[in-house]
């Protein structure tokens, strides 16, 4: 079933409503010590992290969403649910994170968003809906239809020009990179010479807002090297802010260039080509000068 404007703006508004319920129900959690455990993922202790947090916030979505799966002839991927691989078979599924960022929300630091995309079979996002249950912010684009913060069309500055700080968003596992060090200093030399002069590092976000706090704290920029082994986030990490990304001319690919496999047919990780967020392209050829200059 192929969907119109309308389908989609309809679908939107049910993402929405699904991302704040679910939100109001981890607030009421935030400050309450929840049970930890470990879920089989990949190597990094954020992929690990479950809470019952997770999939009561998950069925909280899924009792506004479930209705649109037979009316509109979707398939549903989850992060707390097994993969079906109805995805391959649909037009269009849902790709809903319950609760990015689950080791922030452990933690009490911000850093943890809600996440729900509608992606066609072909990868492509066509809704991206973000909610912070921590300061309330609403982030949502619709494809052709331009994206919006808290129901206001939303248009922030990306450009460098006239700028002193950029934001490098990243993975605590970033800091295990063999060449870090030499990286930042690279990095710190670039943005000199474009005459920014302070580098923030912000490491302590989920995957969803390291994306979202690259448009809302621009500049910066988010990216996760490919890999080899099983991880780099899931499908359900960049689904919806792909989705945002797209609709405000902002750059969200694999981290050659290429389109995110969004739809990946042998695994729901990304590590195969990891990814690459940013605001311009100037900011992606300055990341992609530093790590090909043979650090």
């Amino acid at each position: 079933m192929r969907l119109t404007t309308t389908d989609l703006l309809t679908l939107s508004q049910l993402a929405i409503e699904a991302a704040q319920k679910a939100g109001t129900l981890i607030s009421e959690y935030s400050t309450k010590d929840v049970a930890v455990n470990n879920k089989e993922a990949a190597d990094s202790l954020a992929s690990q992290v479950v809470t019952e947090v997770d999939v009561k916030a998950q069925n909280s979505i899924l009792e506004v969403l479930s209705p649109s799966l037979s009316k509109y002839d979707l398939a549903l991927l989850t992060e707390e649910s097994i993969d079906d691989k109805s995805r391959f078979e649909k037009d269009y599924f849902w790709c809903i994170d319950p609760m990015d960022g689950t080791l922030a929300f452990t933690e009490k630091t911000p850093g943890y968003a809600v996440s729900i995309g509608l992606v066609s079979k072909s990868g492509e996002p066509v809704i991206g809906v973000v909610f912070d249950p921590l300061t309330q912010n609403l982030y949502y684009a619709v494809k052709g239809q331009g994206a919006f913060k808290n129901h206001k069309s939303w248009q922030p500055d990306l450009q460098l020009e006239g700028k002193r700080t950029f934001t490098l968003h990243m993975d605590r596992t970033f800091l295990k990179y063999q060449h870090f060090d030499k990286f930042i200093n690279g990095l710190e030399d670039k943005l000199q010479e474009l005459h920014i002069n302070q580098l923030q590092l912000q490491k302590q976000a989920g995957a969803v807002l390291n994306a979202i706090w690259t448009l809302d704290q621009a500049p910066g920029c988010y990216f996760k090297l490919p890999k080899p082994t099983p991880g780099g986030g899931s499908l359900w990490d960049f689904a919806a802010t792909a989705c945002i990304f797209n609709e405000l001319g902002a750059l969200a690919t694999s981290f050659d260039g290429t389109p995110l496999d969004l739809n990946r047919n042998d695994s729901t990780f990304m590590n195969h080509r990891g990814a690459l967020y940013a605001g311009n392209k100037e900011i992606v050829d300055t990341i992609h000068s530093i790590l090909n200059s043979k650090l």
